[in-house]
């Protein structure tokens, strides 16, 4: 005996009717949500949020990623002088998925590009980035030669900016600082607008 044809119209219409009773089913069994769990829920929720926040600004984990000679400076930064982590920013990390601020320190190389846009895309989320010194900010001297990017915001989105060429530790944990007011929503006004106008204030 032969098994029966079907057409296509026939399976799409097994396949409407069996979504139908599998929705049917899945109604009846449906568990209504408790309202004091609910809003018990909406208060965890907006204590965490604010935990969550107050735990990203007080612990900033910035990438160990120097380009050119402003690194040396970062790395003074680094050092026991300064104490940044009494602040709240922590040890330099050499893989950037576990960091969430890249300080791109040094003129920027077409070639480095690449590189650079890699690091960035594997950086933890929510992600920050600081342009470190004239180079960084805007291609500093070499702003006109044909293999330097005049500025690391060309290639990703910048958050502050730190002027000097080169720049003292001193700016750097300053604009740590301002880093940390934008994480804790401290800043206030246009979010469109950049940081480096609220420094310059």
């Amino acid at each position: 005996m032969e098994p029966p044809q079907y057409s296509e119209k026939d399976f799409l219409n097994a396949e409407q009717e069996m979504s139908l009773i599998a929705r049917r089913a899945a109604q009846k069994y449906k568990v209504e949500t408790n309202a004091m769990f609910a809003k018990l829920s909406d208060v965890t929720r907006a204590m965490s949020k604010g935990m969550v926040k107050w735990g990203q600004r007080n612990s900033v984990w910035p990438m160990q990623f120097g380009l050119a000679c402003c690194a040396m400076e970062l790395m003074d930064f680094g050092a026991s002088r300064i104490d940044a982590e009494r602040k709240g920013y922590l040890l330099f990390r050499g893989t950037p998925r576990q960091c969430d601020v890249m300080i791109v320190a040094g003129w920027v190389t077409k070639s480095m590009v690449p590189r650079i846009k890699r690091l960035y895309e594997q950086m933890a989320s929510p992600k920050y980035v600081i342009a470190y010194g004239e180079c960084a900010t805007s291609g500093g001297p070499w702003w006109q030669s044909y293999n330097i990017v005049q500025g690391i915001d060309q290639v990703i989105p910048v958050d502050v900016y730190v002027v000097g060429c080169p720049p003292k530790p001193e700016n750097l944990f300053a604009a740590l600082m301002k880093l940390q007011d934008k994480i804790g929503g401290k800043i206030a006004g246009n979010p469109e607008r950049s940081i480096a106008e609220n420094i310059r204030k």
